[in-house]
């Protein structure tokens, strides 16, 4: 199949697969005669496997990593599965970081009246603790 085809099998633009192709990820598809990518059933699959990887977010240097293991049939589980918990554990950090903003930010939005004046709790604490809310005074030729 032609690089059109091998994008809307593996649900990879041809852009991205190109990309993968230049980083190294996949190997460059066959050529025919006048330069048109070819791709096989396996390179497809290939393709699939790294849009997946990618769905479930590992980065690409842990894609790679995944490919490997996945031509190796002589590899362990337990490898696959320490990179695997191993993105559990980063998921997971990311997620209680995220948490961890949302609340903050409720709790300024709370704080927050919403009304006409000037002051907001949300720039004041954004500032620095600075009220973010007001307009600094005009310096004078003597203060400047």
């Amino acid at each position: 199949m032609n690089i059109g085809q091998a994008a809307e099998a593996s649900g990879i633009s041809a852009k991205m697969i190109r990309y993968y192709e230049e980083i190294g990820l996949v190997r460059p598809a066959h050529r025919t005669d006048s330069n048109y990518r070819i791709y096989s059933t396996d390179e497809v699959n290939r393709l699939r496997f790294v849009k997946r990887s990618r769905m479930l977010g590992f980065s690409l240097a842990e894609t790679e990593q995944l490919l490997k293991l996945w031509d190796d049939k002589d590899r362990a589980s337990v490898e696959v599965k320490a990179l695997a918990t191993a993105h559990i554990r980063e998921m997971e950090d990311k997620i209680a970081a995220m948490q961890d903003m949302v609340t903050q930010l409720k709790d300024l939005a709370d704080c927050c009246q919403g009304n006409n004046r000037p002051h907001c709790p949300i720039l004041a604490e954004l500032g620095g603790g600075e009220d973010s809310g007001r307009q600094a005074k005009p310096k004078t030729r003597q203060q400047a």
